[in-house]
């Protein structure tokens, strides 16, 4: 066996405490789904997802993935010094506070659903004052420009990722599923160097347009990407390598979201994806420890350019196709209840046994 990556960290002990999906379980539940009173495959993806819930699991039927928690994790970007969105740096701050107040559209999704907000403030550039739901794990004041120099060194990258482990931690016990969310002015940059860094695409093919740029903001985003992109090998090949170019590349939501993958797989916890951000982050956490993906959802399908590329190179289909694209966890609330609905069938759906029901085989 090889020894495990980063050990005697919370990383390196969250990575080995991983494990596969449940096998036994995943197959209890596809043959559930078989005999349930409807023509087998019949409810098509959801009945994908209530045998990945059974596998999460370990048990058939699986628990409701519910009541979810959604964090939001926040921070800033030093390339927002290359002039990449016409949006100012304190935009950050300000919409920190007003998820805390409950005005954003996260915060709207979130009520729907029933799924609590905590808001993870782990690189802000400016300096929040405590408030309820507001968890201070600044690693840093925001990165340094990805396009001049690293975005963060080795050991802030990994104290980052370990941020999202703590959060996954403190709220998977009390929830049926995790949800991931981001905040931060200048994101999409770094999210478009980590898919072309982890996939091999194109800068052209992975920058999109964040929050609604024109077309010469976005030429000097691209450059911005393939000058970063010289300081990197294409497709880490180890654990170690894939941090250094989370360090290189990533932002601080990015590195706390792959933590909180990982995290959530480690307590066998479902986790929904949302879009670009969370996509680029699931990049890096699958290349941190393979094995967590089995955990993951994507919720949806961002309209955000980069974001089709890495749920492919994930192999992960998105559950909605809204256009959606801005991020805090949206995308993926709205997933939820596609993904509540899959184990409520999967629980308490009648077989043609138990309920009388004559099959196609008479």
């Amino acid at each position: 066996m090889e020894p495990t990556p980063f050990a005697g960290t919370l990383l390196g002990t969250t990575i080995a405490a991983v494990t596969p999906r449940d096998s036994a379980a995943e197959r209890a539940a596809r043959e559930r789904l078989d005999r349930m009173t409807k023509p087998p495959g019949s409810l098509g993806v959801l009945e994908d997802v209530a045998a990945q819930l059974a596998g999460i699991a370990g048990s058939c039927p699986a628990p409701l993935p519910t009541p979810a928690t959604v964090a939001v994790f926040a921070a800033d970007h030093g390339v927002h010094a290359q002039g990449v969105t016409p949006w100012p740096q304190e935009v950050t701050a300000q919409m920190v506070a007003n998820f805390l107040a409950g005005g954003a559209v996260v915060n709207a999704f979130a009520a729907e659903v029933g799924a609590e907000v905590v808001v993870v403030d782990v690189g802000v550039a400016g300096l929040l004052d405590p408030a309820p739901g507001l968890m201070d794990r600044k690693v840093r004041r925001g990165t340094a420009d990805l396009a001049e120099g690293p975005a963060m060194t080795l050991d802030e990258a990994r104290r980052a990722v370990e941020v999202g482990i703590e959060v996954a931690t403190r709220t998977a016990p009390g929830s049926g599923s995790l949800v991931t969310g981001d905040m931060g002015i200048g994101n999409t940059t770094a999210s478009a160097a980590l898919v072309c860094a982890f996939t091999g695409a194109e800068p052209e093919r992975a920058t999109g347009r964040g929050t609604g740029v024109d077309d010469r903001t976005w030429e000097r985003k691209v450059a911005v990407v393939t000058r970063a992109l010289r300081r990197v090998p294409e497709r880490p090949a180890s654990p170690e390598e894939a941090l250094a170019v989370l360090a290189e590349l990533g932002g601080l939501e990015h590195a706390a979201l792959a933590g909180f993958v990982i995290g959530s797989a480690a307590h066998r916890t479902p986790v929904i994806l949302d879009g670009a951000i969370a996509g680029s982050a699931a990049l890096v956490a699958a290349a941190l420890c393979p094995a967590a993906l089995d955990y993951a959802f994507a919720g949806h399908l961002s309209h955000e350019a980069g974001h089709a590329l890495a749920l492919a190179h994930l192999g992960l289909r998105p559950l909605l196709g809204l256009d959606l694209r801005l991020g805090e966890g949206t995308g993926a609330l709205l997933a939820l209840p596609l993904v509540t609905s899959a184990a409520r069938a999967l629980r308490d759906v009648a077989t043609f046994d138990s309920a009388g029901v004559t099959g196609k085989d008479g």
